[in-house]
């Protein structure tokens, strides 16, 4: 069966409330109604692409699934994340549960169960597979807060055009890059493990870093110092990207695998009194950044 998204899809998209923005207004005024407490807990937008896709191992946590019940009255969360059939008449109606009338598949009952991961929100075989499937402009566009720690930061230096990032500057967002050092020790190792010639890591994270650097002289004094570059001389061991202070892609470097064919984990933060795996990828980006060296 090929899918066309969600119920939850099609339904916010009858409301023109399938983009981020829109909907998280709307989710926004929704919890204030039924429980302050619930203010600005709307989902990232990672997390909102996925519950339109449909890829999901389970339900959203409870406080979500009050939130978009009240939102979409009649419908309960099971039948908003239930998948739709491409081929499949649109009938918005909220189903009675048990009528044999939904679509279901082998996810539909996994879906009910609570979490067992959790704040790892996905895996994907490879950095390829990953932006395929959520691309830079899903993930970016419209953060306010990106920290990027790694190698050569090929994510947003060059699947992420020059005028994006600017436009995300001049709206606000603060941008802080850390390279490894082209000129380190550090880079000419991770040369020899993956079998490279002496210099081409080198070369592709210093020309990424002219990007920024050249980026950065077109912005105006005030805009300028939202967009930050270090470099660092350790071994590489993580690349990770944190937007917003809600999502967090992490991309191991293996021995001899190159960085491009590594698994990709993306992480959604859960409340701060949650143990969870954000909380350690976001240590390891603050102690990084503290013994870095400024460039320009």
């Amino acid at each position: 069966m090929t899918t066309e998204g969600t119920n939850l899809k099609a339904l916010l998209r009858e409301r023109h409330l399938q983009e981020h923005q829109a909907f998280c207004r709307e989710y926004d005024r929704v919890a204030r109604r039924i429980d302050p407490a619930l203010q600005c807990s709307y989902p990232s937008k990672t997390t909102f692409y996925r519950w339109l896709s449909g890829d999901l191992r389970t339900l959203p946590y409870p406080s979500h699934c009050r939130v978009l019940e009240e939102m979409l009255p009649g419908w309960s969360a099971e039948q908003l994340f239930r998948a739709r059939s491409r081929d499949e008449v649109p009938n918005l109606v909220p189903r009675e549960e048990g009528t044999g009338n939904g679509v279901t598949n082998a996810s539909t009952n996994a879906v009910a169960n609570p979490t067992p991961f959790g704040d790892l929100a996905a895996v994907f075989l490879s950095r390829a597979d990953f932006t395929h499937r959520l691309p830079p402009d899903e993930l970016l566009n419209g953060a306010n807060d990106i920290r990027a720690v790694g190698l050569s930061l090929n994510l947003l230096c060059q699947h992420f055009g020059d005028r994006r990032l600017r436009s995300l500057l001049e709206a606000g967002c603060r941008l802080r890059c850390l390279f490894l050092d082209p000129q380190g020790d550090a880079i000419k190792a991770r040369e020899q493990e993956e079998g490279y010639d002496t210099g081409l890591l080198s070369s592709l994270t210093a020309f990424n870093m002219q990007i920024l650097e050249r980026l950065r002289l077109q912005l105006s004094d005030d805009v300028q110092s939202r967009l930050q570059i270090h470099v660092y001389d350790e071994p590489v061991r993580f690349n990770i990207t944190i937007v917003d202070r809600c999502t967090c892609i992490a991309q191991p470097y293996l021995p001899v695998v190159r960085g491009v064919d590594s698994p990709t984990f993306v992480i959604e933060r859960l409340d701060d009194s949650s143990p969870g795996l954000f909380g350690v990828f976001e240590q390891v980006v603050d102690a990084l950044w503290e013994r870095s060296k400024p460039v320009g």
